[in-house]
């Protein structure tokens, strides 16, 4: 049988169901309406959650302008022969989708304690807290393996023969023990509180405690002080 000749084709019977108005709205109307209203989204919430990733934003609380990024200045970190630098979001912002949006829920605390307790609002208020502050941090940084730390620096990318000797004997003894970065590295950009290193096998300690990390020998403080090569907290 013939067919109807005033039948259009197959595909163009397609492109007419996507492009012309049925009921309200053309399907191929909404799918495009959709596609567009979701790069427009997508764009505007990178670009907000990337100026929140910035050192300019990090600073613009007085808190950390006139405490943390103060201590920051000169270390080296901030300022070193080579001229690369780490900046607040590479040690405290994780790069990977999934905990970096929780790294950022978690930001809304200190956005609480800025505008309405104004918890560290004073250089006195912040000594107070530094050390609660920076053991935070600790337990953070000791769950994920020093995460932000590998982000640059690597034991299987290290040379130790290049390093000084001490240096190098300390990264193949941490390699070889299984130790990650915090272990021997709680201050390397900011000031430490006293007891820091009492503090920060407490940290360690709760983590095996509550099963957030495997129970097996933690870095002791007589240990880190043999790498710091102290034998008192400072």
């Amino acid at each position: 049988m013939p067919s109807n000749p005033s039948r259009p084709g197959l595909l163009r019977r397609v492109w007419h169901f996507f492009v012309s108005p049925s009921g309200i709205l053309s399907v191929g109307l909404l799918l495009i309406a959709g596609f567009g209203a979701g790069i427009l989204f997508w764009g505007g919430f990178h670009t907000a959650l990337e100026m929140t990733n910035k050192e300019s934003f990090c600073i613009s609380c007085h808190e950390m302008k006139d405490n943390v990024f103060a201590e920051y200045q000169g270390s080296v970190h901030q300022n070193n022969g080579s001229g690369v630098r780490a900046t607040c979001p590479d040690c405290h912002v994780p790069k990977e989708w999934g905990p970096k949006m929780l790294r950022k829920i978690k930001a809304s605390k200190e956005l609480y304690g800025h505008f309405i307790t104004h918890s560290i609002s004073t250089p006195e208020k912040f000594e107070e807290r530094r050390i609660e502050l920076a053991a935070n941090e600790w337990a953070r940084m000791k769950k994920n393996d020093s995460q932000e730390c590998r982000n640059c620096h690597s034991f299987g990318f290290m040379d130790f023969t290049m390093q000084e000797n001490r240096a190098g004997a300390d990264h193949q003894r941490a390699l070889d023990e299984g130790k990650t970065c915090i272990d021997c590295h709680q201050g390397i950009a900011h000031d430490l509180p006293a007891n820091y290193l009492d503090r920060y096998q407490e940290v360690v300690d709760d983590l095996e405690t509550r099963g957030v990390l495997p129970a097996r020998r933690a870095p002791d403080v007589a240990d880190i002080r043999s790498f710091l090569g102290t034998d008192k907290d400072g």
